[in-house]
């Protein structure tokens, strides 16, 4: 766990360290053909995936790109409740992992706490840009090593580059090249 982060000590006897995690993405596993969202936890060098359906995966990563939809999707619809009533999305935290199933909750700064799937919490954590925490246990339990954090970025980069270029992006004159 990260020295000094206000998320390392327990609230109260009994609870689990709660530690910050990142959002990296969503994919689909080659595989099994399975959705997966993946958070990192920088300082352990771990990253979490869990298991999601399409729909979820879509509002996460429509979220995450920043794109808007002309009405509102319900993770949009659950912020501009909140939003409507006073009442903001103080973070969003894992805090559990049973039998393959990852339980969240989400935290409101008036003190109640949510129930929620891991997915929907991840959802609406992005588009409130509120902190998502995991508890420490969880990712012990489900968390796989990541070997370079950069490198794994440099790679999706890559990645999406390769699913998105079009022979046209090809075509012209090379940058820095002399013209005849």
């Amino acid at each position: 766990m990260g020295e000094g982060t206000p998320f390392d000590e327990p609230d109260a006897p009994g609870e689990v360290p709660m530690v910050p995690v990142e959002v990296l993405g969503v994919r689909q596993q080659q595989r099994d053909q399975e959705i997966v969202v993946l958070l990192l936890d920088s300082a352990a060098e771990l990253a979490v995936p869990i298991v999601i359906g399409p729909r979820e995966a879509s509002a996460i990563a429509m979220a995450q790109a920043g794109l808007v939809t002309p009405r509102p999707m319900t993770h949009d619809l659950m912020r501009d409740l909140l939003g409507a009533t006073g009442v903001t999305l103080e973070r969003a935290e894992i805090v559990a992992l049973d039998g393959g199933i990852f339980f969240a909750e989400l935290v409101l700064s008036n003190g109640t706490r949510v129930d929620s799937r891991a997915s929907d919490a991840i959802a609406l954590a992005v588009r409130t840009a509120a902190p998502l925490l995991c508890s420490a246990e969880v990712v012990a339990a489900a968390g796989v090593e990541v070997v370079d954090v950069e490198q794994q970025r440099e790679v999706e980069r890559f990645r999406d580059f390769l699913e998105h270029v079009e022979p046209e992006d090809f075509s012209g004159p090379t940058p820095g090249a002399d013209s005849p």
